[in-house]
């Protein structure tokens, strides 16, 4: 299932009382520099007058990944590969090198240059406004924090509740998707694809499972193979989660699913399983950012236990979700240790495993009453509310953004890349 991004950012702009510049990532899950691309053909008069609004919301940030010395050698060959005649000084290399994620702005100058008009100078996309606004979507974020020290304007919404809400429209129709606890064979339900990467825990999740014989008790599979990588030799960043058994294959059915999978739900999955264990991209890690597996559930009508990072029930509360404390023990969220947060999960888990019949079918009844309101709150009030918390972010952006419209920055890429095509042509003159 595909998901139309371009529609999205279209709609954010229409959103907003500024023509904006709007920067995307093409093909959609790319993270190269040079394929962060503009949404429009915008005219020369539109980057100088119009704030430019770089869209990150889709990934987590990476401050790692966009350093000065990726931008140079990036900038480098990008311009050996489309202009091998007109060689980079130092200079427009050092300068470029700065400009962190801004500098797309000067690959798309020269690719402008060199497929439209290639016997005239380099001009650059210039903009009256110094900073640039960073959209995004995750709080609590030392990552945040950083972009906004390097000449952003961060503006905070929930992308991934407007995706999960294209993604799960159906759901709210399907007659597929009933409650009825006699029909509930399984406790839980666990998707549990992928575990490279921040989701490195979900290995020791696996042989947690094993450990506390919960494996007849869930509708889960296991991937042995991720990124080309077996688990037995995955490098673990966080020795909390190293596992030592070697034989998680043998316990779990396998998992062929592929990552676009989440895009999707089973129904009967949902008919047959109690309670979904959320496995999200984050766990260890400070920051809230909840993807469309934490909605999944929800807009299915299904409670859940969400292994995220510490205060996600919380983040979740403040989009008018109700939790599920007093009748499943939610004290795990508050748990800042990674590793003693996913041991509490399990230990819910066990306990509500071991409970007679009676009161389990008792416990779903009550379950299922909260999560037929949070259904219709992601039906009936999100999209409303995560519009309206963009658009109070964003004006408030635009209030930091008006302070600060000199056009120097860009002027002094421009002069400096002048100084490059000038050095240029004199040393073609001189050969």
């Amino acid at each position: 299932m595909s998901v139309p991004l371009d529609r999205l950012y279209n709609h954010l702009t229409d959103c907003v009382n500024y023509d904006l510049i709007i920067y995307r990532w093409s093909p959609h899950g790319s993270k190269k520099i040079e394929d962060l691309l503009p949404l429009s053909n915008y005219t020369e008069h539109q980057y100088l007058t119009s704030p430019i609004m770089i869209c990150h919301d889709q990934e987590l940030l990476d401050v790692k990944l966009y350093n000065q010395k990726h931008i140079r050698t990036t900038a480098e060959s990008f311009f050996i590969e489309y202009t091998p005649n007109w060689p980079l000084q130092d200079s427009v290399l050092d300068f470029v090198s700065l400009l962190h994620l801004r500098s797309v702005m000067f690959f798309h100058s020269v690719w402008n240059h060199v497929t439209q008009q290639p016997a005239q100078e380099i001009t650059v996309c210039n903009s009256n406004y110094d900073l640039t606004i960073l959209l995004h979507s995750e709080q609590n974020s030392k990552q945040v924090k950083y972009f906004s020290n390097k000449n952003y304007v961060p503006v905070y919404y929930w992308s991934h509740a407007l995706i999960a809400l294209d993604w799960y429209r159906y759901a709210e129709h399907d007659p597929n998707l009933k409650f009825q606890a006699s029909d509930i064979v399984q406790d839980f339900l666990i998707y549990n694809r992928a575990w490279s990467g921040t989701r490195e825990y979900r290995l020791k999740f696996a042989e947690n499972l094993v450990d506390n014989q919960l494996i007849k008790h869930c509708n889960t599979k296991f991937s042995p193979i991720d990124q080309n990588t077996h688990y037995t030799n995955h490098v673990f960043v966080n020795q909390k989660f190293k596992i030592t058994d070697v034989q998680l294959e043998n316990y779990f059915p396998l998992n062929t699913y592929q990552s676009e999978s989440s895009a999707d739900y089973v129904a009967i999955d949902y008919v047959i399983t109690g309670i979904e264990i959320v496995l999200e991209t984050l766990f260890d890690d400070d920051r809230w950012h909840l993807t469309e597996k934490t909605l999944r559930p929800i807009a299915c009508g299904k409670p859940f236990i969400l292994a995220a990072t510490a205060g996600s029930l919380q983040y979740l509360r403040n989009y008018g979700f109700e939790t599920f404390d007093g009748l499943i023990d939610e004290s795990y969220d508050a748990i800042l240790d990674s590793g003693e947060r996913l041991d509490a999960v399990v230990k819910e888990m066990k306990r509500i495993a071991e409970l007679d019949s009676n009161t389990k079918h008792a416990l779903y009844i009550k379950l299922h009453e909260i999560s037929q309101r949070n259904r219709h709150q992601f039906f009936n009030g999100l999209f409303d509310q995560v519009i309206q918390e963009y658009k109070t972010n964003f004006d408030h952006a635009m209030g930091i953004m008006n302070q600060h419209c000199t056009g120097q920055h860009f002027a002094a890429l421009e002069k400096v890349l002048q100084q490059n095509w000038n050095g240029n042509c004199e040393k073609k003159l001189t050969n």
